[in-house]
């Protein structure tokens, strides 16, 4: 493609499927801007602008102008916000694990149950029921930290996290004291980091976000997803 051979010489490479994405986000971006709804009015003014911009990371770029953000990868991403993938969990003592973290099945990916994870692999506190041992926010986070550990095993599964086209579907259970009716809020911590990692033309899923009387291991949180990959 065209990009492709502009930036060759600069020893840069990218994918057709980046170059894609790209493009995709910046439609997104535009469209937002000018809000323009109609599919033909949006065709002519993007003709009218004189050219393609491609932009990422939240930049805005100038109308008409030729330049090519480059998009980072996941694990980029996650350095430069200051997040690193937790370790392969150790197996908990005296508890058997038959069944796949992750199970590839054609051009889908299903992830089991994951809670949240300290750096080293092991469970990350609080635990008990959220509105009683653990707070709003400390669950918030804790949907955070599972969102890691799910990206952890979908890296050890996959090899990159880039093979994952879109992410299709997430069920949020949240440990729950009696009365505690905001899942939605707890299961947010972790569509916001998705979201934020892949952009809305990746990250965007369906979900559901309940509440359970108990979780195992006293987890205040516990995901499971589905993802298409290349």
């Amino acid at each position: 493609m065209a990009f492709q051979a502009r930036l060759s010489p600069l020893g840069v490479t990218i994918s057709r499927r980046e170059i894609l994405y790209l493009f995709d986000a910046y439609c997104t971006l535009f469209r937002a801007s000018q809000s323009i709804a109609d599919d033909h009015a949006w065709q002519a003014q993007a003709h009218a602008n004189g050219g393609v911009i491609l932009s990422i990371d939240g930049i805005q770029p100038d109308k008409g102008s030729e330049t090519i953000y480059l998009v980072r990868d996941i694990e980029a991403r996650l350095q430069r916000i200051g997040l690193v993938l937790p370790a392969t969990p150790p197996a908990p003592a005296g508890v058997r694990l038959p069944f796949a973290f992750v199970r590839v099945h054609g051009g889908r990916a299903i992830i089991s149950g994951h809670g949240p994870q300290l750096p080293d692999g092991s469970l990350a506190p609080p635990f008990g029921k959220v509105g009683a041992d653990v707070s709003l926010e400390a669950a918030q986070q804790a949907a955070r930290l599972t969102a890691l550990s799910m990206l952890a095993s979908l890296k050890r599964e996959l090899g990159d996290l880039e093979r994952v086209t879109a992410w299709l579907r997430v069920f949020g259970m949240v440990c729950s004291a009696p009365g505690f009716t905001q899942q939605p809020q707890v299961i947010n911590g972790f569509s916001d980091l998705i979201l934020e990692l892949y952009g809305p033309a990746r990250g965007a899923h369906a979900r559901s976000a309940v509440g359970m009387a108990e979780l195992p291991f006293q987890l205040p949180v516990k995901i499971e997803a589905e993802v298409a990959i290349d």
